[in-house]
């Protein structure tokens, strides 16, 4: 009796704040949102263009990882997650309130809910639940969970949460399936980060600790459940036959197999012969070189392996050697670029790849949103920048290209240059050591364990710096300390991946704000302090127009790379997947290409 009272008034509070809360002038609700524009796919939509609605359902897809895992919780510092629970791949278990379309830069549909509503100023964001929506458990999904679980990833989860629950002044309940968030700042971007927030179970968090490592997997929504596991070897995720969501058009086609499992190995050239052997389902090369000559293995040729190029149109990204400017070695800039000197691409690519990768020229590089290497800085991507000319470093204003070497393991041009620029930073060779105030030139490049192509990268790097009276070293630690150095910022060098899209946003504030930088798990893990970067982020998400924010963008791609805080490696335009001839993926391929949200998701089994 007690319940239904509290239940019937719960009910009436939330209809008078449903009254007292009317949707400001303009605000329309819709079935989703794009960055820029309106969304490609219209309301009654049969199923996302690259995914096969008549896929079949059924089998199993077995990928490799290297590492381990030790914690079933993805959304905390603690611990290590396996592959499929959250970050860095696509949720198999959990679910957000939209989901994103891979054919369009940054464009999101209803998920768990139904429809999204917001003003043309975008000040608040306003999700309705489906009816029907509901976790693994058969309880359903609520407006409590919804608001539970922005708060509490915010508070208490990786610090990638806490700047968008910052910008968040007001959370309330509008209706019996309807929540609102309303903004305390400018940010355009800032609906569809919420929309891409995981929706966790409030109840099953009661009395726990959520910041602490547990192997209990979160209650989700989603299509699979986590099945069985060996922590460090295995996970196996099982389809859910009772899922919510199976029916809906953003789902049709998608999520077709009956089991996907990530088997864990020391190594990539382990994960590859685990392959080769037939143990695992599909594998991704990432050097050209050994996709020419190491897959005429006897399943290729029989025809039981399929080998395929997956074009792309996103962004290179940034992937290369980054410096821990919180060092005093690598504060001055000028250090950093003699080292970027000392690096020898063209003789490491040669070696290694056979010269057929292509080097990162910038974060944003291989689209209209990077700018152009040596071009100076033109009309209003100059306009932008020119407030911050006292701080910029050299290259952003007039023009900046990465050093070419003669491929020679001399080298000697580029060491030259890279020798000036450490005497100009103070730094004198003494008896064959580089020494600056009496102390060596001494740094740790800090490497995963079986990482072998990175630990050829460096070992080749280590033997130029040389030359210079440099003494590097590289450690390789296994997953577990790698993450824990990297979240405690304990390195002074280390491999550095940063994946980039067509529509940058909040997420750039994250790798490369000030505020935070210190703080364990920090994505800025280079430590740099740029207002003119913080300022370039703030114009991209406020833009309104496309061209203001492709000049933003390439603006923060000048002060990005004229800081000299990684130095760069390469990039492919395409991605080269070897799998079973059973897998089978549609002929219609979105324009981020394979990226987290393509395989697994649209691919299916057929014997």
């Amino acid at each position: 009796m007690k319940q239904n009272i509290l239940a019937r008034l719960r009910h009436a509070a939330t209809l008078i704040l449903l009254a007292a809360t009317a949707a400001p002038a303009g605000a329309e609700s819709a079935h989703g949102i794009a960055m820029y524009g309106e969304p490609a796919l219209p309301p009654d939509f049969v199923a996302l263009p690259y995914a096969n609605p008549d896929a079949p359902k059924g089998g199993r897809i077995v990928l490799g990882e290297t590492g381990g895992f030790d914690s079933l919780n993805p959304y905390i510092v603690m611990g290590r997650a396996p592959v499929g629970l959250g970050l860095g791949s696509t949720p198999l278990t959990v679910e957000t309130l939209m989901a994103r379309s891979l054919d369009e830069p940054f464009t999101l549909y209803g998920l768990l809910a139904e429809s999204v509503e917001t003003d043309a100023a975008r000040s608040f964001v306003e999700f309705t639940l489906r009816e029907g929506a509901r976790f693994s458990d058969g309880s359903p999904v609520t407006v409590e969970d919804v608001i539970w679980s922005f708060e509490k990833l915010g508070t208490e989860g990786m610090p990638r949460y806490r700047v968008a629950w910052t910008k968040i002044a007001k959370s309330e309940i509008t209706g019996p399936r309807s929540v609102r968030f309303t903004f305390n700042q400018e940010d355009r971007e800032l609906p569809l980060v919420l929309g891409l927030r995981p929706i966790l179970k409030k109840a099953q968090w009661e009395g726990k600790d959520f910041t602490a490592s547990t192997l209990e997997p979160p209650i989700g929504s989603g299509p699979y459940v986590v099945d069985t596991f060996e922590p460090g070897r295995f996970i196996s995720y099982r389809r859910d036959p009772d899922w919510w969501g199976k029916d809906l058009p953003i789902n049709r086609g998608l999520h077709n197999f009956d089991e996907v499992r990530y088997d864990y190995f020391g190594d990539s050239g382990v994960v590859f012969e685990a392959f080769k052997s037939g143990a695992l389902s599909s594998y991704r090369e990432t050097n050209a070189a050994k996709w020419a000559v190491n897959y005429a293995f006897p399943a290729v040729q029989s025809g039981d392996v399929v080998l395929a190029e997956i074009p792309h149109g996103r962004p290179s990204g940034m992937e290369g050697l980054v410096f821990n400017t919180r060092r005093p070695m690598f504060q001055d800039w000028r250090v950093r670029e003699a080292l970027i000197h000392a690096f020898n691409f063209e003789l490491i690519n040669r070696t290694l790849t056979g010269g057929a990768q292509l080097r990162i020229s910038s974060y944003f590089s291989n689209s209209a949103l990077g700018f152009a290497p040596g071009e100076p800085a033109e009309g209003a991507v100059k306009a932008l920048l020119e407030p911050y000319a006292g701080e910029l470093l050299p290259g952003a204003l007039e023009g900046y290209a990465l050093p070419v070497s003669d491929g020679s393991e001399a080298n000697r041009r580029n060491m030259r240059a890279a020798m000036k620029l450490l005497g100009d930073a103070g730094w004198a060779v003494e008896n064959g050591v580089l020494q600056k105030d009496g102390q060596p030139f001494r740094f740790e490049i800090l490497l995963a364990q079986g990482a072998g192509e990175m630990i050829s990268v460096a070992s080749i790097y280590v033997e130029a710096l040389k030359r210079l009276g440099i003494e590097a070293r590289i450690t390789a630690v296994d997953a577990a300390q790698l993450k824990q150095r990297t979240d405690a910022q304990d390195f002074d060098m280390m491999h550095f991946i940063r994946a980039m899209s067509l529509s940058p946003g909040a997420e750039q504030t994250l790798y490369w704000a000030a505020a935070g930088k210190d703080q364990p798990g920090s994505r800025n893990l280079m430590g740099m302090e740029s207002p003119a970067a913080e300022a370039m982020i703030a114009r991209i998400l406020s833009s309104t127009e496309q061209e203001d924010f492709v000049a933003a963008t390439q603006a923060l791609d000048r002060v990005l790379t004229t800081g000299r805080y990684v130095i760069p490696m390469w990039y492919s335009k395409v991605s080269r997947l070897a799998h079973r001839k059973e897998l089978k993926y549609p002929a219609k391929l979105p324009v981020y290409g394979d990226w987290p949200g393509f395989q697994p998701d649209v691919w299916w089994f057929e014997d």
